[in-house]
């Protein structure tokens, strides 16, 4: 359930709006962490052979160039959602066509 369905779930009434602030600031935090969590783990099974002390000059580029690539495959999702939500009618003008 999001921040916006709480202010319009039925019985719960109006929801306080710092409240609801703070829920989809702790939401957005929560993403974050499970898009670093997500990045870490794909990067470290890549990138790492073996665990050393050190972290080897290949190593350290490999995990620059996989993050780098995380970051532009996840910004590149996030614009063409945006332009598909955008090209989209609706919902309620495409019933009253």
């Amino acid at each position: 359930m999001d921040s916006s369905s709480l202010s319009s779930a039925p019985g719960l009434g109006t929801v306080d709006p710092q409240l609801q602030h703070f829920i989809e600031v702790e939401t957005q935090k929560q993403r974050f962490q499970q898009l670093v969590h997500q990045m870490t783990e794909l990067c470290w099974e890549k990138c790492m052979d073996k665990p050393g002390p050190k972290l080897d000059s290949r190593a350290e580029a490999c995990f620059v160039n996989c993050v780098e690539r995380f970051i532009d495959t996840s910004q590149f999702i996030l614009n063409r959602l945006e332009q598909t939500q955008k090209s989209k009618p609706v919902f309620s003008e495409s019933l009253s066509d």
